[in-house]
């Protein structure tokens, strides 16, 4: 390493250094691939023919693009082309090769589907023959779904409906479409809807005609045969999901692999759409033992064989299983987090794995690194150690890391609150957290009710007291911190970026001596103004959390509001924001900024271009560096007011990823 390099600190190593996700492959031209890098500062889309080792850059947009995918043929790379990362666009496309459509050459990638008005996507199938399906999403017009068959010159709308839904997936020969719905208006838990589409000729397939949604439809809406429905929700008291994960890859076949809860967990199951068959998979190890925790899984080429993703406390690990005598079979995957997997048509199986204290990289279950992006490798970073805290819920499960070589404590402790509420922290590599290690602190990540990866109760559990029931379970493990000498209770930093900068301001408002800063990044801030602004899909989801509109259960949306609570805020407040955001909108962090500049509270604002989070890496690198100088500034002024000592120096400057890896 050179010595300017050398110079740089770990943490900005970390950030800087070029990562890629898992590469998709076309199904028809398996050495044809597309993945996600940042070799050039920005996140963009790479093509990758395996054949010649050649490696061309898709897209060169300012803000970055991650949306995208190959027709089965891998003769055309599809993107979502969207403003300053405002998710709003439409679906472009250019030659693998590159050629006339080449951005690099200067001139723009054509529209894919032509007639199609921006929106917010809801997924995308490519068909072996060339029919395609687009979804979008509007607040005006619900969910809607398009076909466009080869040669036809513009789209058909043939689904509407007012609540969330999707694209599921296309059978292998383009005559059957999976539609992943919410139609019942619960968006924890989808139904789905199978479809046979017509041939493009007379609007209709087969006899019924019956209409796919149960609403108004447009003239435009070509009608198309319903042929099975997967619902366990409606008229059911306790509701069940059901997801679809993909058509068998085989002319004809019509088994859908389905994820369900049926048992309480996700897993997964065969459901024949035409015969209503339906086939379990007992998933059990070799010593015959159930796996615990939640299971998904994907069709190898020629549907004889099943890859297996089993996800258990913040882990993952990998499997086969072959349909025929249902052997369940290990693949030899290191501890950590597998971000993704695919099996390849010579039967090797590639994913990217990483761990909290190892960066992630492409592997092959033949023992070789597959793709690994150019440049240094980033320096390494600290193991997670496993916590059990007992909450009013049941045990909640955290992930602690300690500064390297700074003995036993207390800390000043980072409490690091992942977003979603969907989602978990696991056992993977992640820039942000890193960097705190790098300067003396603590980070401590909890995964409170409503994190997914334990069980169908333990993420249905958030409801009605939203927000509220996250907080009792941080503040358990806090109360375990600081007990256990983790933490230094005079140095607690509550942070966290989309529901994890929600649940801090929130959390400095509700639990106000519990903290000595907040640091929210892309927050929900006022939460009936964020219903109000915020994207369909999102608005669909706060109804089923809250069991209503702001205007059917405003109390509920009151008390879980961060700006309700902004009168008890005591500490220093630190906010970062797009101004392009669908997801957590400018507007309503703005009454918030007002409401703690009306009463006198510090608190500083950054402001940035670009939406949910920014693609671009220096812009990521500014952002935790202001984190991380506030934070120190202000523990540092309250260890000379005699209220806490000052965070240790660290080796570098700041650093934070917010939701980890984003590849």
């Amino acid at each position: 390493m050179s010595e300017e390099k050398s110079a740089v600190p770990a943490w900005e190593q970390r950030f800087r250094a070029a990562r890629v996700s898992l590469p998709d492959w076309a199904e028809d031209a398996p050495d044809r691939a597309l993945y996600v890098s940042n070799a050039t500062g920005t996140y963009e889309v790479y093509a990758w023919d395996r054949v010649t080792g050649t490696h061309r850059q898709v897209t060169d947009r300012p803000n970055g693009t991650t949306d995208a995918e190959l027709s089965p043929d891998g003769s055309w790379v599809w993107w979502f082309d969207d403003h300053d990362g405002d998710e709003f666009g439409v679906w472009r496309r250019q030659p693998f090769a590159g050629g006339p459509a080449d951005r690099s050459a200067g001139t723009t990638d054509e529209e894919a589907v032509p007639g199609l008005a921006p929106s917010y996507s809801a997924g995308l199938a490519l068909g072996r023959d060339g029919t395609v399906v687009v979804g979008r999403s509007t607040d005006e017009d619900g969910t809607t779904l398009h076909l466009r068959r080869p040669g036809a010159v513009e789209a058909v709308e043939i689904y509407r409906h007012a609540e969330y839904g999707g694209v599921g997936d296309l059978s292998y020969d383009g005559t059957l479409l999976a539609i992943d719905h919410t139609e019942h208006g619960d968006a924890m838990h989808s139904a789905i809807r199978i479809v046979r589409l017509s041939d493009g000729t007379s609007g209709t397939s087969g006899t019924s005609g019956k209409p796919v949604a149960p609403v108004e439809p447009a003239e435009t809406v070509e009608t198309v045969e319903t042929v099975a429905e997967l619902d366990e929700v409606t008229g059911r008291d306790e509701p069940r999901g059901v997801a679809c994960l993909g058509f068998a890859p085989v002319d004809g076949d019509t088994r859908l692999l389905v994820a369900h809860q049926r048992t309480g967990r996700w897993e997964p199951m065969i459901w024949d759409v035409v015969t209503g068959a339906e086939t379990a998979l007992p998933l059990r190890d070799e010593q015959g033992r159930e796996l615990p925790g939640d299971v998904s899984a994907q069709w190898c080429p020629g549907a004889e064989a099943l890859l297996v993703e089993h996800e258990y406390e913040a882990r993952s690990e990998l499997f086969s299983y072959t349909l025929a005598d249902g052997r369940l079979t290990r693949l030899d995957t290191p501890r950590g987090t597998v971000g993704g997997a695919t099996a390849r048509p010579d039967g090797t199986v590639e994913y990217l794995w990483s761990s909290a204290a190892e960066p992630s990289a492409v592997r092959s279950t033949a023992g070789t690194v597959v793709l690994r992006a150019p440049g240094a490798v980033p320096p390494g970073s600290v193991p997670v150690e496993d916590v059990w805290v007992d909450g009013p819920g049941g045990r909640v499960h955290a992930l602690v890391q300690r500064p390297a070589g700074a003995g036993e404590g207390p800390f000043p402790t980072v409490f690091e609150i992942h977003g979603g509420p969907t989602h978990h922290d696991s056992d993977s590599f992640a820039a942000g957290p890193a960097a705190w290690l790098d300067h003396g602190f603590a980070v401590v990540r909890v995964n409170y009710r409503g994190s997914t990866g334990y069980g169908q109760a333990w993420t249905d559990a958030l409801h009605e007291r939203v927000g509220l029931i996250e907080l009792e379970d941080i503040a358990a493990v806090r109360e375990w911190a600081v007990a256990g000498g983790l933490a230094d209770p005079r140095r607690l930093v509550l942070t966290g970026g989309s529901w994890g900068g929600y649940l801090t301001l929130l959390g400095i408002g509700v639990q106000p001596d519990s903290w000595t800063l907040g640091v929210a990044a892309v927050p929900v801030a006022d939460y009936h103004t964020a219903y109000a602004d915020e994207m369909e899909a999102l608005k669909s989801l706060d109804r089923t959390l809250f069991g209503g509109t702001p205007e059917e259960v405003p109390e509920r949306f009151t008390a879980s509001s961060p700006l309700s609570y902004v009168e008890q805020v005591r500490v220093p407040v630190y906010i970062s924001a797009g101004v392009n955001d669908p997801r957590c909108p400018i507007r309503q962090i703005e009454n918030y900024v007002e409401r703690l500049e009306q009463s006198g509270k510090p608190h500083e604002v950054y402001r940035y271009d670009a939406g949910h989070g920014s693609l671009v890496v220096e812009e990521r690198i500014k952002q935790l560096r202001l984190e991380i100088d506030f934070v120190r500034r202000h523990l540092a002024a309250a260890s000379e007011a005699g209220t806490g000592t000052e965070a240790g120096t660290g080796t570098g400057a700041d650093d934070r990823a917010g939701d980890g890896e984003t590849v």
